[in-house]
């Protein structure tokens, strides 16, 4: 797949899938912007793309003035945006009963709320033809222990793509989710710091392994292409036949 000068923004890009995903852009002949929430991340990550192709931004898309940055900082470059890929995300398993308001908010902030209004203050910059694409998850549609919060934030993220597909029809941009199931990135083993919990992920899959990011890195990168010129409004799983156990 040729992306060469396309200009593609990646939201959480400093590490896991946003990362992967920005090298294969980079690959691919893309100019790529990734945001982070702090100078540290991104300066790693930048070391590890090392290429005059990547642009770093600090941006903490949970919140507007975040995300004010983000377009102030994208619109001074001039340039238009092929592709926008709304990738931030956190997550926390808890018991319903143990789950904290601050845990709640901080999930929805940068899960739902980061990405819905990303798409809106970038919408005047996205050319016609280019294409957003969401990362949910798995969960949005199984009933997984602990996940009540993360799920809710991915299951509304679907939503919301969905009606976008259809909002943005006639620009023709289209709105894909790719849904990735349990995948080794940084944010997974915070979240899930436990080897024996890990290890039980994994066997929720028929693969019976975790997926890698450079494999979801190669899906978004497809859906963004124009091999994908007719897929618009469309979930696509890459989750190793994720089946979808209760974990206990």
């Amino acid at each position: 797949m040729n992306f060469t000068n396309k200009n593609v923004i990646i939201t959480g890009g400093t590490t896991g899938i946003g990362l992967a995903t920005a090298k294969a852009f980079i690959t691919a002949g893309a100019n790529v912007w990734i945001t982070g929430r702090n100078t540290e991340n991104l300066e790693k990550a930048a070391q590890k793309i090392d290429s005059p192709k990547l642009k770093t931004l600090v941006s903490d898309t949970s919140n507007m003035e975040g995300i004010a940055a983000l377009e102030k900082a994208f619109a001074e470059s001039g340039n238009q945006l092929d592709v926008l890929f709304l990738n931030a995300g956190i997550a926390t398993f808890t018991p319903i009963e143990q789950t904290s308001e601050t845990d709640f908010d901080a999930q929805f902030n940068t899960n739902v709320k980061g990405h819905y209004f990303t798409l809106q203050k970038l919408l005047p910059y996205l050319t016609e033809g280019s294409s957003v694409i969401f990362t949910s998850s798995t969960v949005a549609t199984a009933s997984q222990m602990y996940a009540s919060v993360y799920s809710a934030t991915k299951g509304a993220l679907n939503k919301i793509a969905q009606i976008a597909a259809n909002e943005l029809a006639e620009r023709k941009i289209r709105v894909n989710i790719v849904s990735p199931g349990p995948t080794q990135t940084e944010g997974f083993d915070k979240a899930v710091p436990d080897e024996a919990v890990k290890k039980q992920f994994a066997s929720t899959t028929a693969l019976q392994r975790m997926g890698d990011p450079d494999e979801i890195a190669k899906t978004v990168l497809f859906l963004a292409s124009d091999n994908a010129s007719f897929i618009t409004g469309t979930e696509l799983l890459v989750d190793g036949g994720y089946i979808g156990y209760a974990l206990k």
